[in-house]
C-alpha cells in the first residue's frame, strides 16, 4: 500500500504513515498493524492540517466505503456509507429537486469528514453547521460494540453530540443520515459587491444577512491605510426559477473533472509578496463594476477552486498553513481590522483570505468551532516567519475568546488549544481508547 497518500491537503506536517483500507461498512475494525496501538479515519485527506494525520499509528481509509443505503425523495433524507462524497451525493439529489443544508468549500469531502469536522458554509448564519442536519449514525468502536446514535430517538445523544466535530476520535462512522434542503433549480441568483475597506464588508454584511442565504468576502489582505481589508462580497439565493426535475437530468449536469490542472510540485512557493499583491490588484480591478448580478450553476458559486485539480501543489514542497479564526461580537469586529494590518505589515501575502459574518445557531456538537462572530481563513506556505505570524494571530484571537478551526490548524499550541476550546476535557471522556490523531497529541500534550 502506498502510504504516502495519506497525507493532509496542506501537506504539513509530511510524514509516512500506514494505512488500512476499508471495503464494507459490516466488517470489524482491524488490528493496528506494525505493533502500533492507535487508529484513526482517513476520510479524502481534505482536512488542511494534522487533525487527520496518526503519525506513528494506523488510518483507516473509507473511500470504499462509498454505498448510498436508502433516499426518500419525497422528504429528502438521505442515509449513506460515511466515505461517500459530497459530490456524489449532489449528483444524486439536485435532479429531485433537493441540495446538501450546509456545505463546505469543495465537494470533494467524505461525509463522514464532513459530520467530523462538522463543517460549516456560506450560510451559516441561516443554516449552522453541517451538524445541526444530521439526524443519525452508526458508530463503530473498538470493542467491537456498534452504537446508534439517533438524534430524534435520543438513542446515545451525548456519544452522538461528542461525535459532531469529534475529529474522528469517538470511533468509525460507518453510515450516517442526513436531512436535505429543498431547491427548485441548480441554478444561484448572485451578486458580487465591490467594497473599498473593511467598514464596508461589515455593512453590506449586516445589510445582506437577511435576505441571502449564502454570503462571504474575498479579502485583499495585502492592502493598507485606506483600503484596509477592501474585497469582493459575495451574496446568493437558489433560483426561484423552477427546473423540470427528474425526467429532464439534462438540466443539471456535474462537471466532475477540473478544468485546469497543475501538474508538479515545485521546490519552492508560488506564493509569495510579490505574486500575491500582484493578484489581488488584478482581482480588486477586475471587478470594474461597483455591482453585478448573476444567473450561473451552484458549483461555480460553492465550489471555485475544485476547477484546478490539485491547486495546493502551488505553495511547493514545503507545503501550506491554513489558518481560521473566528471572532465574537463587538470586539472581534475592531480585532479583524487589527489582524488585517499584522498580517499586511508581515508580508506574508495570501491568495487565499476570505471572510465571513457566522450567526447565533447553536451546533449539536462539543467541539465545534463556529460561533456568533466574523471569520477569517487565510493560506500561506509554509515557512517559520509565517510560524510567528500565525502565533501572534493566535495571541490575538485569544483577546477576544474566539476560537481557531482545528480542521485547518497543523501548529496550535496547547495552551491556545485549551483556551478556544476549554469542555475539551468533557469531550475527552467519549474518546475510544484505541483511537488517536496527531493533532489530539499535539494540543493535548502537558494537559492530560
Amino acid at each position: 500500500m502506498d502510504a504516502m497518500k495519506y497525507q493532509s491537503w496542506g501537506r504539513h506536517p509530511r510524514f509516512i504513515q500506514e494505512g488500512i483500507q476499508l471495503n464494507w461498512r459490516k466488517q470489524s475494525l482491524p488490528d493496528p498493524i506494525n505493533g502500533t496501538k492507535t487508529l484513526l479515519p482517513f476520510g479524502n485527506g481534505r482536512s488542511y492540517g494534522d487533525v487527520c494525520l496518526n503519525r506513528g499509528g494506523t488510518v483507516l481509509d473509507v473511500r470504499r466505503l462509498n454505498r448510498f443505503i436508502s433516499f426518500d425523495q419525497d422528504n429528502g433524507v438521505l442515509r449513506c456509507e460515511s466515505g461517500v462524497l459530497l459530490i456524489d451525493i449532489l449528483k444524486l439529489i439536485v435532479p429531485y429537486g433537493w441540495f446538501l443544508p450546509v456545505s463546505p468549500g469543495t465537494q470533494y469531502v467524505t461525509l463522514g469528514g464532513a459530520i467530523a469536522n462538522d463543517v460549516h458554509g456560506k450560510n451559516h448564519h441561516h443554516a449552522g453547521t453541517f451538524g445541526n442536519y444530521v439526524r443519525a449514525f452508526e458508530l463503530l468502536r473498538s470493542d467491537g460494540v456498534r452504537h446508534l446514535c439517533n438524534l430524534q430517538e435520543k438513542e446515545n445523544s451525548e456519544l452522538f453530540n461528542a461525535t459532531i466535530g469529534g475529529l474522528g476520535l469517538t470511533g468509525l462512522i460507518t453510515w450516517a443520515e442526513i436531512q436535505l434542503r429543498s431547491i427548485n433549480s441548480p441554478m444561484l441568483d448572485e451578486q458580487s459587491i465591490k467594497f473599498s475597506n473593511i467598514n464596508e464588508f461589515f455593512q453590506i454584511s449586516d445589510d445582506s444577512d437577511k435576505d441571502y442565504e449564502y454570503t462571504v468576502a474575498w479579502i485583499d489582505c495585502m492592502a493598507r491605510n485606506n483600503s484596509l481589508g477592501r474585497g469582493i462580497f459575495s451574496r446568493a439565493n437558489h433560483s426561484d426559477k423552477k427546473y423540470i426535475q427528474s425526467k429532464d437530468l439534462k438540466s443539471y449536469k456535474v462537471d466532475t473533472g477540473a478544468k485546469w490542472n497543475f501538474p508538479i510540485t515545485l521546490p519552492f512557493s508560488l506564493v509569495n509578496n510579490f505574486s500575491v499583491k500582484l493578484f489581488n490588484d488584478y482581482w480588486y480591478g477586475k471587478h470594474r463594476q461597483n455591482l453585478k448580478s448573476f444567473h450561473r450553476h451552484f458549483q461555480s458559486f460553492f465550489y471555485p477552486l475544485d476547477s484546478v485539480n490539485n491547486w495546493n501543489r502551488i505553495y511547493g514542497s514545503a507545503g501550506m498553513l491554513q489558518y481560521q479564526c473566528v471572532l465574537p461580537g463587538s470586539d472581534g469586529r475592531k480585532m479583524l481590522k487589527n489582524m488585517l494590518e499584522v498580517i499586511a505589515l508581515s508580508g506574508q501575502g495570501s491568495f487565499l483570505a476570505v471572510a465571513k459574518i457566522f450567526g447565533d445557531q447553536k451546533s449539536p456538537g462539543m467541539l465545534s468551532f463556529p460561533r456568533s462572530g466574523v471569520t477569517l481563513a487565510l493560506d500561506f506556505p509554509n515557512s517559520p516567519e509565517v510560524f510567528k505570524l500565525l502565533s501572534r494571530l493566535d495571541e490575538m484571537t485569544t483577546e477576544v475568546s474566539g476560537a481557531v478551526y482545528p480542521a485547518k490548524d497543523s501548529r496550535m499550541s496547547s495552551k491556545s488549544f485549551n483556551i478556544f476550546y476549554p469542555n475539551w476535557l468533557e469531550f475527552s471522556q467519549y474518546i475510544d481508547p484505541r483511537f488517536s490523531s496527531s493533532f489530539w497529541r499535539r494540543v493535548t500534550s502537558g494537559l492530560i
